[in-house]
């Protein structure tokens, strides 16, 4: 994965009403250092949660702001790429198959069934980011480029942005919509 020169981290946030925010930011190194650009997209009507299908919820609002970047070679996802050691897949391993590029899941929080992500600690944390692949990403390049991404927090400094766009909390450097 070394080569790639067109990378991106993507979030989504939900409200109250159904409608959701999606945030991309592109950068062009392994290392996320230089945001390139950002999008954000509204999305008027997300779907429904269905339990255990959070894809169904999360890749329209992932694909509808990805439309507003440039083509990807890598995508880092909040979230679990595959969720149990056979490979049963998650939101990132569903993103892969749709968009037929590796993804990166970088979770927050132990999952039961994902005994195999690897653990990955940075800067000065004590709680590791959980990180699984998909789209022929072995787990352990996925896990170093986690732990090469820029910031000197846990989470590395695009994932921190990419979320704060997603909440809202701040403006994208490019303002896109899309309804």
């Amino acid at each position: 994965m070394n080569h790639a020169t067109m990378v991106g981290a993507v979030d989504v946030h939900y409200d109250d009403q159904e409608r959701a925010k999606a945030a991309l930011v592109v950068c062009q190194e392994l290392t996320f250092s230089t945001i390139i650009s950002e999008h954000v997209a509204d999305i008027a009507r997300a779907k429904p949660y269905e339990p255990g299908k959070l894809y169904k919820r999360e890749l329209p609002c992932i694909r509808a702001v990805l439309a507003l970047g440039p083509p990807l070679e890598l995508l880092v996802i909040d979230g679990y790429a595959t969720l149990d050691s056979q490979g049963r897949p998650g939101l990132g391993a569903h993103t892969a198959d749709a968009l037929g590029i590796p993804v990166i899941g970088v979770a927050k929080t132990p999952f039961r069934t994902a005994t195999h992500a690897a653990e990955v600690i940075r800067g000065a944390a004590t709680r590791p980011l959980y990180v699984t692949a998909a789209g022929r990403l072995e787990i352990a390049e996925a896990a170093q480029i986690v732990a090469g991404m820029a910031g000197p927090s846990r989470l590395p400094a695009a994932l921190a942005r990419v979320d704060n766009l997603a909440r809202g909390r701040v403006r994208p450097i490019t303002e896109q919509h899309v309804t």
